[in-house]
């Protein structure tokens, strides 16, 4: 079986240079947290690591959004799949694979520093993050792209601060996730089954959903769904998720530089010529026409 480390369809990865971690470490910000390694890996078969207690020198954070594998602390194997969470202590023997069959997509951040313990601590195993009223993991993933971006954009000393600053929130919204989502519930009001439908759908745009799971989440019957959605938008579920998953394309296509097969995997399009075809249909041209195009 292929066994391997990256190079996988539309990943994204940053690996800060050494010298640049080194005298970070030695700032007052850096000592209590640091990022190495950053990056995304959608749809990635065949993904496997193992590292030995003398290679682990950081904590990784791995995100699986979509698909599942495994992970192997010290020789206890756990599953890992959609929705789950879990950080791999720093001198630890590893490994980490992706199930083949259903290849998992995941995020993940390398880091240390004197508060990386504590925010391990609990999430040794993994975690699983429902899909509720007040998930909030839509804003989890901004943060997550926004340390990604700034990082891109160099390594100034304002870059890096800010970026363990975002960290900390991440890290936060996941050790203390009932805050972070009564944080925002608290200011909400009441939604209707169509609001909670398109929360739905919102929370899993990274990747493809059936008409079935987004029924099930509010509790009607499919039939019944489907038509309360229509009345109420105008649209079919899976339509209105379609429309969803453009706008966020196309978000990405205004704000960033990423190429356009990583925009369709980050949007949960495994087929490139299908996202660029479903583009042109909803948006009257090809993606890279409308990056080129004049806006505001």
């Amino acid at each position: 079986m292929a066994k391997l480390k990256s190079g996988f369809p539309g990943e994204r990865a940053i690996v800060l240079p050494a010298t640049v971690i080194q005298e970070f470490r030695e700032e007052a910000l850096g000592k209590l947290l640091y990022i190495t390694d950053i990056g995304f890996y959608p749809k990635a078969g065949y993904h496997f690591r193992e590292r030995r207690a003398s290679e682990v020198l950081q904590y990784i954070i791995m995100y699986c959004v979509d698909g599942e594998g495994w992970i192997e602390i010290a020789g206890n194997k756990q599953r890992i799949s959609t929705a789950e969470v879990v950080i791999l202590p720093k001198g630890v023997v590893h490994s980490y694979g992706s199930n083949p069959k259903n290849p998992w997509s995941i995020y993940w951040i390398h880091f240390d520093g004197n508060m990386a313990p504590y925010f391990c601590e609990g999430l040794e195993k993994p975690l699983l993050i429902n899909i509720e009223k007040d998930s909030r993991i839509e804003d989890r993933l901004e943060l997550f792209e926004d340390i990604f971006s700034i990082l891109k954009n160099g390594y100034s000393k304002i870059n890096l601060d800010y970026s363990v600053t975002v960290l900390f929130h991440f890290l936060g919204s996941l050790k203390f996730i009932n805050a972070f989502r009564s944080s925002l519930s608290d200011r909400q009001s009441k939604k209707d089954i169509i609001e909670d439908a398109i929360h739905f759908m919102r929370e899993n745009i990274q990747r493809q959903i059936k008409l079935e799971e987004i029924a099930q989440y509010t509790n009607y019957s499919v039939s019944h769904f489907s038509i309360l959605f229509r009345d109420k938008t105008g649209y079919s579920p899976l339509n209105y998720f379609n429309q969803l998953r453009i706008q966020a394309a196309c978000h990405h296509l205004d704000f960033t530089d990423l190429n356009i097969n990583q925009i369709a995997m980050m949007t949960g399009f495994e087929d490139q010529f299908y996202f660029s075809r479903l583009f042109s249909k909803t948006m009257g041209c090809s993606p890279t026409s409308y990056r080129k195009r004049v806006k505001g």
